[in-house]
C-alpha cells in the first residue's frame, strides 16, 4: 500500500472519530440542558413577551421549501403563514378581529410549547395575592370579567357603575378634577372578588404580553372600547424638562424618577361622554414605550414618515377612529390623540334628551329636508361630528352626498350602504380644492364639509354652499352664530 493511500486512510478515521465526538458532545449538552431544572424567572412576563417574539418570528420566517413537505400540507403551511403575517400587521392598526387571532395563537403557545400552567402563572402576575397586584394588574383583570358580559361597553359600565366621572378632589390637587385614582381601582377589585379559573388567569396574562409585544401598551383595551376617545402623553413633565432641571434642582427631579411628579409617560387621558379624565392608576413605564406607541397608532393605509421635519400626522385607523401624533421638535414631547366616532348611536333622539327635545328634533329634520345650508357649531369635543351624522339620516334617499374631510371621520356608507355617497380627502399632493373641484363633476346634490377649520376650507365652503349643490352642511369651531360670520368673513 503507498503511502497517498494510508494518508487518505488516516484522514477518513481521523473525519469520522472527530464527527462521532461532536454528535456526543452535542448530545450531552441537550441532555444537560434538559436536565436542568425551570428557574422562576421563566415565568416572567419580560420572559415570556421574549418566547412570544422569537417563536413568532420563527413562524413567519420559516422557508417552507427546505422542510420537504407533501404539497398539501405545503400549501396549508403557506397559507397560515401568510395569515399570521396578515394578522401581526393589522393588529398594529386597531383591527380587532387580527388582535384576538394573534392573542389566540399566544394563548396556544404559553399553554402548550411554554408549559405555563395553575402554579406557575403566578409568577407572571401575583393572581393568589390580591396584595401584590398593582393597579394596571387590577384594572386588566376588571376590564377581562367586564368584558365577557358587556363586551365593548365594559370600561363605560365600570365607569357608570362606581360614579368615577365625578368631580373629585385628590391629594396634591388644590380644585376638583376628572381623574380616576389607584384607590378607587383597589376599591373596586376588592368589592367585586373575582374567583379566576386558570383560563381566565392565562388571557389576563396573554393580553400583557400582547400589548407589550404588538399592541398599544397600558392604552390597548381602552383603545378597542366604545369611549369617545383616548389620548397620551398630554400632561406631565417632559423628558427634555427633566434633563433642563437636573442641573438645577437635583430634588424636584429626584422626587419625578420617584413617580411623585407624574412624566409624560405617565398621562394617560379617556374623553368620556364630553369629559377628559385623566386614569392616574396607569402608565407607559418609560419615555421610549410611549415614543413606541405614538410611531405605530398612526401607520394604517402607509401615511408616511413622522420625522423631526414632519413632526405630525393626522390620520384614521382601521375601525375609523381618528388618530393625531406629534412629536418632538415640533412639539415638547411624544403625544397621541385618537377620537373615535360611535357610527351605531348616530340619532337626534339619541343625542338629544333635554326637556322639550322632541320640537327640537322635529325642527332639524325640516331645516335638512328643507335643504338648509346649516352650520354645526361649537368648542372641540362638543359632539358636532356625531350630531352631523345624526342629521344626515333625514336627508331624502334620492340626494347624492359627496364629502369632503380632512381625515376620513364620518364613514357614512357603514350607516348607509345603499346610498349615493362619496367621501374625499386632502392628501399631499392632491388639495381640497382639487377635491371639491371633481366633486362638482359627479352629480352630487348635497355638499358635506367634514370641518371648517382653516382659512382656505372656508371659502371651499362658502363655494360650495353658493354655487354647485343644493344645500351644504358644515361643523365649524365657532361658539356662537355672530362668532361664526365673523370667523367667515377673516377667512374671507
Amino acid at each position: 500500500m503507498d503511502i497517498g493511500n494510508m494518508a487518505g486512510i488516516f484522514f477518513v478515521i481521523v473525519l469520522a472519530i472527530a464527527l462521532i465526538a461532536y454528535f456526543l458532545k452535542k448530545n450531552k449538552n441537550e441532555q444537560v440542558e434538559e436536565a436542568v431544572e425551570v428557574d422562576d424567572k421563566t415565568y416572567t412576563l419580560d420572559k415570556m413577551v421574549k418566547f412570544v417574539k422569537s417563536r413568532l418570528d420563527e413562524i413567519t420566517k420559516i422557508n417552507l421549501y427546505d422542510i420537504g413537505l407533501s404539497e398539501e400540507e405545503l400549501k396549508r403551511r403557506r397559507a397560515k403563514k401568510y395569515e399570521l403575517k396578515k394578522a401581526l400587521k393589522g393588529c398594529t392598526y386597531g383591527d380587532v378581529n387580527d388582535k384576538k387571532y394573534v392573542k389566540e395563537l399566544i394563548y396556544d403557545l404559553l399553554s402548550k410549547e411554554y408549559g405555563v400552567d395553575e402554579t406557575n402563572i403566578s409568577k407572571a402576575i401575583p393572581f393568589d395575592t390580591p396584595s401584590l397586584l398593582t393597579s394596571q394588574d387590577k384594572f386588566d383583570i376588571l376590564i377581562h370579567e367586564y368584558k365577557k358580559t358587556f363586551s365593548y361597553e365594559a370600561l363605560t359600565e365600570i365607569i357608570k357603575k362606581y360614579n368615577l366621572a365625578a368631580l373629585k378632589y385628590v391629594e396634591g390637587e388644590s380644585k376638583p378634577c376628572y381623574v380616576i385614582t389607584n384607590e378607587e381601582i383597589d376599591d373596586i377589585y376588592e368589592q367585586e372578588q373575582f374567583h379566576l379559573e386558570f383560563a381566565d388567569k392565562l388571557e389576563v396574562v396573554v393580553q400583557r404580553i400582547y400589548q407589550k409585544y404588538k399592541g398599544f401598551s397600558s392604552i390597548d383595551e381602552i383603545r378597542d372600547m366604545n369611549i369617545d376617545g383616548v389620548s397620551g402623553g398630554t400632561s406631565g413633565l417632559p423628558e427634555s424638562f427633566l434633563s433642563q432641571v437636573a442641573q438645577t434642582d437635583g430634588d424636584y427631579l429626584k422626587q419625578a424618577m420617584e413617580s411623585k411628579i407624574p412624566r409624560a409617560c405617565d398621562a394617560i387621558w379617556i374623553f368620556f361622554q364630553g369629559k377628559s379624565i385623566r386614569l392616574a392608576f396607569l402608565s407607559f413605564g418609560t419615555e421610549s414605550e410611549l415614543k413606541r406607541v405614538c410611531q405605530n397608532i398612526y401607520k394604517y393605509n402607509n401615511p408616511g414618515q413622522l420625522s423631526d421635519t414632519n413632526g405630525f400626522k393626522i390620520n384614521e385607523m382601521k375601525d375609523g377612529s381618528r388618530v393625531v401624533v406629534v412629536r418632538p421638535s415640533m412639539c415638547e414631547t411624544w403625544a397621541f390623540f385618537v377620537r373615535k366616532f360611535d357610527v351605531k348611536r348616530a340619532t337626534l333622539e339619541q343625542i338629544i334628551k333635554f326637556p322639550g327635545k322632541e320640537e327640537t328634533i322635529e325642527l332639524l329634520k325640516y331645516l335638512v329636508k328643507g335643504a338648509r345650508i346649516i352650520a354645526l357649531t361649537g368648542e372641540q369635543g362638543c359632539g358636532k361630528t356625531t350630531m352631523l351624522m345624526a342629521m344626515i339620516e333625514n336627508i331624502y334617499e334620492t340626494m347624492n352626498l359627496r364629502i369632503t374631510e380632512t381625515a376620513f371621520e364620518l364613514h357614512l356608507r357603514k350607516i348607509y350602504p345603499t346610498r349615493n355617497i362619496v367621501s374625499m380627502r386632502e392628501t399631499e399632493t392632491i388639495s381640497g380644492q382639487d377635491c371639491l373641484d371633481v366633486q362638482k363633476k359627479t352629480d352630487g346634490s348635497v355638499n358635506i364639509i367634514g370641518e371648517v377649520a382653516t382659512d382656505p376650507v372656508a371659502s371651499w365652503m362658502i363655494q360650495s354652499a353658493q354655487v354647485a349643490s343644493k344645500f351644504t352642511l358644515f361643523t365649524h369651531h365657532a361658539k356662537t352664530f355672530p362668532n361664526l360670520v365673523t370667523a367667515l368673513r377673516n377667512s374671507m
